[in-house]
């Protein structure tokens, strides 16, 4: 059987439908449709039933699906056997990373490895965590950053291994003059009573920061529903709102806005996920110990 339709049912079995494999996989609808229907008469059997707008596995997609799995993980295997045996960090690594990470940590590891190995060549997507791990599961990438406010690392599975990269604080940001700048430490409580600007790119972080303020006895007044570090920062400095920002985001930033830390501490857990097995691989052995993870 074709690999690639393998892959392709594998997906819509994690997606639920033939767009977000589309989006998935940087190809068409129909030809998603068309790789399905293929497999079908190869297989001599239906593997997907359709409810509404989504599709479902029947029996017999279910049963294709787990041994696609071992497939893939025998191939995988077997490209890390290959590469054990060359002892050398080349070829191609492609690993996915959340925006504050992105923009803060990876570039430094990026231009290093590419300045160690110059026969490696290194690829950067930016998803938010939980994509990031559905991407590592389906091969699409080789490594996922992750943070302990959308992924508990011990609850990944027995796929992944993760090894932890660094902790990364969360501060108040307020406009500048701000009555509360004046502090050095502020409260999530000291905030109660402001009009707030959050980052929603990622639901699972604005999530824990909603979550982490009803703990200290409030519900945030939200005037910003903001796509991106650039429009909460715009809100703050422009004096509209205040917000809530990890320190990974603001260490670098030369703009308008005060940033003091918060008392008590809010701190996320930040970690590389790889396919477990795959530290033998050269690249991503490379790629970790820059990371530091040793």
């Amino acid at each position: 059987m074709d690999l690639s339709r393998l892959r392709t049912l594998r997906e819509l079995s994690k997606r639920g439908t033939m767009a977000a494999v589309a989006e998935a996989l940087f190809i068409s609808p129909s030809a998603v449709s068309q790789q399905i229907a293929l497999l079908e008469d190869e297989a001599g059997v239906s593997l997907i039933e359709r409810r509404g707008r989504g599709v479902r596995l029947t029996p017999a997609g279910q049963r294709l699906v787990a041994q696609a799995d071992r497939i893939f993980a025998i191939l995988e295997e077997a490209r890390t056997d290959l590469a054990e045996a060359r002892a050398e960090v080349a070829g191609e690594l492609t690993f996915a990373a959340f925006p504050s990470v992105a923009a803060s940590l990876v570039p430094a590891v990026m231009r290093d490895l590419e300045i160690r190995f110059p026969a490696l060549r290194v690829t950067l997507q930016v998803m938010e965590p939980d994509e990031a791990i559905n991407a590592l599961r389906a091969w699409q990438v080789d490594a996922a950053m992750i943070d302990s406010f959308t992924i508990d690392a011990s609850e990944t599975g027995g796929a992944f291994e993760t090894v932890p990269v660094c902790d990364d604080r969360l501060f108040a940001v307020l406009p500048p003059g701000h009555v509360l700048a004046e502090r050095e430490t502020l409260g999530l409580e000291d905030l109660k009573g402001e009009k707030w600007a959050l980052d929603t790119a990622s639901s699972a972080y604005s999530s824990a920061i909603l979550e982490a303020s009803r703990r200290a006895g409030f519900q945030p007044e939200v005037n910003g529903y903001c796509n991106g570090f650039e429009v909460v920062s715009a809100m703050v400095e422009a004096g509209c709102s205040i917000s809530v920002m990890p320190g990974l985001l603001i260490s670098s930033y030369r703009g308008g806005f005060v940033a003091r830390p918060i008392e008590p501490e809010i701190r996320r857990n930040i970690a590389v996920a790889i396919r477990r097995g795959e530290r033998r691989k050269p690249a991503i052995a490379a790629l970790v110990e820059r990371l530091g993870g040793g």
